[in-house]
């Protein structure tokens, strides 16, 4: 997956190159298993990298709502 996106840290913004979406075990979230998203851009060293880690229950409000949003923009501006 190769999104169009940015990232925004406290004191630096950066684009992001690449996603990868997987289901493993988290480092950080209080769950055994997680659905993980790692945005990336490799070019800028491994600092460069936003990693979000959901339960299957948020991954799949987070899809819906997702879908959901971009239903609702008017087909011109897509």
């Amino acid at each position: 997956m190769t999104p169009t996106a940015a990232a925004r840290a406290p004191r630096a913004g950066y684009p992001l190159t690449e996603a990868t979406v997987y289901f493993d075990h988290p480092v950080h979230a209080p769950a055994e298993h997680t659905l993980n998203i790692d945005f990336r851009n490799p070019e800028r060293g491994a600092g460069a990298r936003v990693a979000v880690e959901l339960s299957a229950q948020t991954a799949r409000a987070l899809a819906h709502a997702i879908l959901e949003t971009l239903d609702a923009v008017p087909q011109d501006l897509l």
